[in-house]
């Protein structure tokens, strides 16, 4: 049980601080998208406080010129800025915005955000398609020179943070009750969507990094768009800043989506409140959870720095895979005999490496992460030890 907790608590920072990173991202994509039309969003709503602050230190070392077009965003918020009660003003109203949408559109129902979504995946694939096929177009072999510029250890850091766009394959497990053949549906969808994102990104780095001189990436939120538009192809980004802004809210949707669902099981467990799995009367849809999860959501997204948010994400989201491979050789042991309409080939060498593999990703991530994460477990376990353990039914029974 407290293995299943150490794991519900993790995916928190899967799926709600994954969220934020996301909505983050989403922000800066609609804000260019918005200035394609002529509408200019200040750039103190399009930004956190922390990146202002690093922005100007920035420009105190090197000068405006050494901005990223991201950084440079955040130092116009340094600039122009209100104050109010002499406390500056700097926020992500555009993230907040999308994540209160996203939250309305679960409350009212599984089904419709379901529909939405199948919508939105489908131009996420399109959108991406279209990058892959006006990007090569400008690619420079050059760029790919050197190739390992970082070294292994390089490698190895990109590797820790790029894991990022891999993360969310597990959601679809959170919908196991909508399915109606989950024993087979689910082992499906998430072999079938990981081959297709692999296949996908692959080619899109590859153009990517064909197209723009990585140093000049460093710090950008919407990076397709900003290699489209460094080889002077704006009506490209322009397109491909429309798609990202509704493909990225599918992830968005998937993400606020999966996290209610968690904590409603860990509800049902008794190791969270009865509370937190109240279902709504009318949409039939865990509306506490999902307001609660989309609050928290909204206000990090206006508050934080992307870069460290993916890292705390990736670290939990890394954590919790690795508790999962262990479990699934203590049931192999345990219960041998157990009905599995699908089965992990080749345990234990199967989990063995999946584990090995997290732990390397891991130790890529910077040790301010490590602190962050290590607090982020200690509060979990007061909340188990203080409420789970007393409350829940495998104590009870």
């Amino acid at each position: 049980e407290l293995v299943a907790w150490i794991i519900g608590w993790d995916l928190v920072l899967e799926y709600a601080v994954g969220n934020i990173a996301v909505a983050i991202s989403w922000a800066a994509y609609c804000r260019q998208l918005l200035l394609g039309f002529g509408i200019e969003v200040p750039a103190w709503m399009a930004t956190d406080y922390r990146s202002t602050v690093l922005a100007a230190r920035a420009v105190a070392e090197s000068g405006v010129a050494s901005l990223s077009p991201e950084a440079s965003v955040a130092y116009q918020a340094h600039l122009n800025h209100p104050i109010l009660f002499g406390i500056p003003i700097v926020c992500n109203l555009l993230s907040v915005f999308i994540t209160a949408a996203i939250t309305w559109l679960l409350v009212i129902g599984v089904k419709e955000s379901a529909r939405f979504n199948n919508c939105v995946v489908v131009l996420k694939v399109l959108t991406l398609l279209f990058f892959i096929a006006v990007g090569a177009l400008h690619v420079k072999p050059s760029n790919w020179h050197p190739f390992f510029p970082g070294g292994v250890r390089g490698v190895w850091t990109g590797a820790s943070l790029i894991f990022f766009a891999y993360i969310g394959f597990d959601a679809v497990s959170t919908a196991a009750e909508e399915c109606k053949n989950p024993g087979r549906d689910m082992p499906r969808g998430i072999l079938g969507s990981l081959i297709i994102c692999t296949v996908l990104y692959v080619a899109a780095a590859l153009v990517l990094s064909g197209m723009i001189p990585y140093t000049k990436l460093q710090g950008v939120a919407d990076p397709l768009a900003a290699a489209l538009t460094y080889v002077q192809q704006g009506w490209a980004a322009g397109v491909l800043a429309f798609g990202a802004v509704i493909a990225m809210t599918a992830v968005l949707l998937v993400f606020q989506l999966g996290q209610p669902r968690i904590l409603m099981a860990m509800s049902r467990d008794g190791l969270l409140s009865p509370w937190f799995g109240r279902i709504h009367p009318r949409y039939r849809t865990p509306h506490v959870t999902t307001i609660l999860t989309g609050i928290f959501v909204a206000f990090w997204s206006a508050i934080a720095n992307i870069e460290e948010i993916v890292q705390l994400t990736n670290i939990g989201t890394l954590f919790a895979f690795i508790l999962v491979c262990i479990g699934i050789m203590i049931l192999r042991v345990r219960e041998p005999g157990r009905p599995r309409k699908f089965r992990a080939p080749w345990v234990p060498v199967t989990p063995v490496l999946g584990i090995g593999m997290c732990v390397v990703l891991m130790a890529g991530l910077p040790m301010l992460t490590w602190i962050r994460f290590l607090l982020w477990l200690v509060a979990g376990l007061v909340i188990y030890f203080l409420y789970g353990i007393r409350q829940s039914r495998l104590h009870k029974d």
